[in-house]
């Protein structure tokens, strides 16, 4: 992915950074329009402003000096959108009628979810474009369930001990089932690596855990001092607690969101950089966890802040800075294997505009 300034080299050679050509004050403009019509058509709007979005941040992430393309129509997302909201209007409606149907509902929600995954993941895919030639996307629901309903729930029950064996089916089912055109994408990142960066955060929660014990039991004893000292014991409890609860949140968002976001930059790192494509080109993220935690809290905080008005410039930061850190070095005569990628690819594109169905939100 091509560093700025850098012009693509005409064999193997190092690393080929993307860039993030946009700008915050042109894509302030597409997002005020967007929010205005979302708010007047009452929601209606919203799926045209999903495909505008992305046509700004697709057209503007270069690669090689060659920009992504997003074909999705704002018909196609309403109409899954609206498929999704009939099937609750329904089954709501249901539950009214016979109770049990409110039963029903997340019993099914849940069985359907790996699939709704799966064909989301694969709409996005196959209406992404990089040189005329599609992506796509061969995942299965099984797949789905595996990589996403049971690594989570092992991460959860295991008390994150075994989070990064969860984060390995994920970027390994999301990876190896990625294609460009009829090149293969794959990954296999090390469980050793993923582990080595899920440390520090494991570290950081456990230190949290601790902080958090502490105001507990400072709370409580002071809830319980302050009692002593009022004639209206229950009054002081309800004003002690009530402070404890908002520094146990706020130490909690903090330490446990900090650890999160710590983990998420680090498994990208060893997933993207174990990655190749078609056996031989490999990817890189260099992405550092300290700035990009960084980005996130402070894109926050702008964005609180300025009542939303500044989420412009906070996309475009990160977008920028992901790209800047996400690279490719394509091994052999560059122009030679792109030349090549187009031609097997294009016919295989050609099929895609008739498979590209709804995206369902998932």
């Amino acid at each position: 992915m091509a560093m700025s300034g850098m012009a693509p080299s005409a064999g193997a050679g190092q690393f080929q950074r993307a860039s993030f050509t946009g700008s915050a004050g042109e894509y302030f403009g597409i997002w005020i329009v967007n929010v205005l019509l979302t708010i007047i058509t009452l929601g209606i709007y919203s799926a045209w402003a999903k495909v505008r979005r992305n046509r700004y941040f697709y057209g503007n992430t270069v690669i090689l000096d060659r920009a992504f393309e997003y074909h999705a129509t704002g018909k196609q997302i309403f109409i899954g959108r609206l498929i999704v909201v009939g099937f609750f209007i329904v089954m709501n409606i249901l539950a009214v009628i016979v109770p049990p149907v409110a039963i029903i509902t997340p019993i099914v929600l849940l069985i359907a979810l790996p699939w709704l995954i799966q064909r989301g993941v694969r709409f996005s895919a196959r209406v992404t474009s990089y040189r005329n030639v599609r992506f796509d996307f061969v995942g299965t629901a099984g797949g789905a369930f595996k990589a996403i309903i049971l690594g989570s729930i092992i991460a959860a029950i295991t008390f994150g001990i075994l989070a990064p064996v969860a984060s390995r089916w994920l970027w390994r089912y999301l990876f190896n089932n990625f294609r460009y055109g009829d090149r293969k994408f794959a990954t296999e990142p090390r469980l050793g690596a993923i582990y080595g960066v899920w440390f520090l955060s494991a570290a950081m929660v456990v230190i949290g855990t601790v902080i958090v014990g502490g105001i507990v039991a400072v709370v409580v004893a002071g809830a319980s001092a302050a009692g002593e000292g009022l004639a209206g014991e229950l009054e002081g409890f309800n004003v002690a607690a009530f402070l404890g609860i908002y520094a146990v949140a706020i130490v909690y968002f903090l330490v446990y969101g900090l650890a999160a976001l710590f983990y998420r930059a680090g498994v990208r790192n060893v997933a993207w950089s174990a990655a190749t494509l078609d056996g031989r080109h490999e990817l890189l993220s260099d992405v550092s966890r300290v700035r990009y935690a960084w980005i996130v809290i402070s894109n926050i905080i702008l964005t609180v802040l300025t009542l939303g008005l500044m989420r412009p410039w906070a996309a475009v930061r990160m977008a920028r800075y992901v790209n800047e850190h996400t690279a490719i070095r394509v091994n052999g005569n560059i122009g030679e294997v792109l030349s090549s990628m187009e031609a097997s690819g294009a016919a295989i594109s050609a099929e895609y505009m008739d498979l590209e169905g709804f995206d369902f939100g998932f």
